[in-house]
């Protein structure tokens, strides 16, 4: 029983939520965070981020994402892109949400538009930076143009994935 009540508490850390309050001083909490360490690798590091540059490497479209929700129940986006300096990410906006960008590797440049497609405003996100993230504001049009090879970003929405229309993008 004591290994079925380790799942269940892995499952809730995963969560984001404490363990549940029967799991106490038997030890049972103490042998789960162990086991949760020991069989799911948490670390966002440059072994991973080089295993999905690979992928991107051979994508057509020169990036790839690796989905950092727990579940499909989850209803957030947060992912890590890693970006070829020859993607093209098209000029787009999100209508329900903000956007934040957070370069871990490498350098971007994150560019705005107003709604006539005239760049309004340009940021250089370098990792370990003066500015390594920036919020893109609801609504707002703009693209990340990738300044170096294999540069790593993690982007995080509100809300489930929802596929850009025509109209969101330039």
């Amino acid at each position: 029983m004591a290994g079925n009540l380790s799942v269940i508490a892995v499952l809730k850390l995963i969560d984001g939520y404490t363990a549940p309050h029967h799991i106490d001083s038997d030890g049972v909490k103490e042998r789960t965070i162990r086991i949760f360490f020991e069989k799911i690798d948490m670390r966002l590091d440059n072994k991973l981020f080089d295993s999905i540059q690979e992928q991107a490497e051979d994508s057509p479209r020169r990036r790839m994402n690796y989905d950092l929700r727990t579940s499909a129940e989850d209803s957030s986006q947060r992912m890590i892109n890693v970006l070829m300096s020859d993607t093209v990410i098209p000029i787009h906006r999100h209508t329900d949400t903000s956007e934040t960008v957070v370069i871990c590797r490498g350098a971007i440049r994150e560019e705005f538009y107003d709604d006539q497609g005239h760049k309004t405003a340009e940021f250089i996100l370098r990792a370990g930076g003066d500015c390594p993230a920036i919020q893109v504001p609801k609504g707002v049009f703009h693209t990340s143009v990738c300044l170096e090879d294999g540069s790593v970003i993690f982007e995080a929405k509100d809300g489930a994935y929802k596929p850009i229309s025509p109209e969101d993008v330039l």
